[in-house]
């Protein structure tokens, strides 16, 4: 298996990274010369390498066929942007801190080969497939002229509550802006319909995001900078007001200790727990302090899914849309 050892740019000098690079960019050209291509483009490719779009990114620019049909999705939000505009990839880089994609893409991946790890992809599977385009978000710098050995590659910059101009980026690459428009329209309606729901009860809730992960004894709560912050701005839900205090610009959490639980404290609290990390949440609950809290108190807190709730985009979107509608509006004291 040809893969990236993990975090081996944090492991090597830059120097030795540099050497690294030119080692197997040469066992690329090399394999070429001896007809044992990688990846060789054929004449149909270059034909098509003629006739496509300069896309101006993160990176540099990339010509990118106007109809890719073999896409590769670095990580799980061009996966997750990709089957939201109906183009299904043939593969997709998973999360690094979960042990899958999450569960919300479940039944929109079937087909969809995996390549391991985010950070630690399988070049060998990955020139298999013969892409006509890679894309992810945030590339690591060090990895994008491998990638551009294998095929044309876009970086595109991630933020967390960005995540609307982000659908219309690869929309707009793909020539699915009209599909993106309309789910962002469709979106907006939910938004309008969960709002008249609410009625004066949408102003006077203050919702906590907390997580909680895996043999961690701190957890965090998300910030109006986070994604989940986000959406929940979108519904105009209000936040804790310790929450909102000394908290800097892009800030997406803060750290919790068991000692400072009053931070995580909100009329209503969503608690997003990694896969395994129930024992954590657990641990959080034996404390004393666990019982003074508000949420805890009236029986308002309500464990979901960390796959969607912390990053994502539209499909991520609509699936806390769904508990929010669950939890304050259906099963609601």
């Amino acid at each position: 298996m040809f893969t990236l050892p993990k975090n081996l740019s944090w492991r090597l000098s830059q120097t030795q990274w540099h050497c690294f690079l030119l080692g197997l960019l040469a066992c690329f050209w090399i394999s070429a010369c001896n007809g044992q291509t990688l990846f060789a483009p054929s004449a149909s490719n270059q034909s098509v390498s003629q006739e496509c779009q300069v896309v101006q990114h993160q990176l540099g620019e990339t010509c990118v066929p106007f109809e890719p049909q073999r896409i590769v999705a670095t990580d799980e939000i061009a996966l997750e942007i990709l089957l939201a505009l109906d183009v299904k990839p043939v593969a997709s880089g998973e999360p690094n801190l979960v042990s899958s994609r999450s569960r919300h893409l479940a039944d929109k991946v079937a087909g969809v080969e995996s390549l391991g790890k985010e950070e630690q992809l399988n070049l060998e599977k990955m020139v298999e497939l013969k892409p006509d385009l890679i894309l992810g978000f945030s590339v690591y710098s060090e990895y994008y002229p491998i990638f551009s050995q294998i095929a044309p590659t876009v970086s595109l910059n991630y933020t967390h509550t960005g995540w609307k101009e982000e659908l219309r980026q690869v929309a707009n690459i793909l020539n699915k802006s009209e599909k993106a428009e309309q789910l962002l329209a469709d979106y907006q309606v939910r938004i309008t319909a969960f709002q008249a729901a609410m009625g004066n009860r949408l102003t006077q809730t203050e919702v906590s995001v907390a997580r909680f992960y895996t043999g961690s004894q701190i957890s965090e709560f998300r910030t109006r900078s986070s994604f989940p912050g986000s959406v929940l701005d979108d519904m105009g839900l209000a936040r804790p007001e310790s929450q909102n205090q000394s908290v800097k610009p892009d800030q997406t959490y803060i750290d919790v200790s068991l000692e400072r639980l009053d931070l995580l404290d909100g009329d209503v609290m969503f608690a997003a727990v990694d896969p395994g990390a129930e024992a954590s949440l657990k641990n959080f609950q034996k404390s004393p302090l666990w019982q003074t809290l508000k949420a805890v108190k009236n029986n308002r807190v309500y464990v979901v899914d960390s796959g969607y709730w912390i990053f994502g985009n539209i499909l991520a979107a609509n699936a806390i849309l769904d508990d929010l509608f669950r939890y304050l509006i259906e099963e609601s004291p």
